[in-house]
């Protein structure tokens, strides 16, 4: 491991693949769906990508949506994988498998606030604060258990990855919302290479 001592441990976050309420544009929150068709094929797809960079672990969400997602990276790269409940997405209470539009039609000022990522609007949602005290232990984690040099993979959820990402690279929350959605099976990158170890944004939404 000499040769790697002063290279960046990098840690990349990726969405699960598609779902059929992605897909008709259902809040999911916690609902555990699976992927359909197509995330199965994005699942397939991306998996030999990140299997090339040589992850030496991946660790997932035990929601079956990221979970079924994380188990084809794994295999492709050889390695365990760790399930973490801390991982899931918002808690997204009463909201839960409605559709955007009946949202917006039946409660548009709370939708409004929701798409502005407020989503602790929701009646029984989880609050930011919640979703970054339970998320960013887990990424701190992931990036700690790699030596110098190493990639590990987290596979998870949009909105937790976006509020988590911007608290743990120290930023404000409303930073958040100037971020794209990640699409399914899209990619964020960090790595610890800046001054005495901070953490630093590498990419953001990439894809293979």
């Amino acid at each position: 491991m000499t040769e790697l001592l002063g290279q960046p441990r990098r840690l990349l976050v990726l969405r699960h693949g598609q779902t059929a309420w992605n897909h008709t544009q259902r809040v999911q929150g916690q609902i555990d769906v699976p992927l359909d068709e197509t995330g199965v094929v994005q699942a397939e797809q991306v998996a030999p990508v990140l299997a090339a960079m040589r992850p030496a672990f991946v660790r997932s969400s035990d929601l079956v949506r990221a979970s079924a997602t994380a188990e084809r990276v794994a295999a492709a790269a050889g390695v365990p994988l760790v399930v973490d409940a801390r991982l899931r997405e918002f808690d997204l209470g009463e909201r839960s498998g409605t559709t955007l539009s009946d949202y917006a039609a039946s409660h548009p000022d709370e939708f409004a606030a929701y798409r502005a990522g407020h989503y602790d609007v929701v009646p029984g949602g989880e609050s930011r604060e919640d979703v970054v005290a339970r998320f960013v232990p887990a990424l701190t984690e992931a990036l700690r258990a790699l030596a110098p040099g190493e990639l590990g993979v987290v596979v998870a959820h949009g909105a937790a990855i976006k509020v988590s990402l911007a608290s743990w690279l120290g930023w404000a929350p409303e930073t958040a919302t100037t971020l794209h959605a990640l699409g399914n099976c899209h990619w964020a990158l960090v790595d610890d290479s800046g001054q005495a170890g901070v953490r630093r944004l590498v990419a953001f939404n990439r894809h293979v």
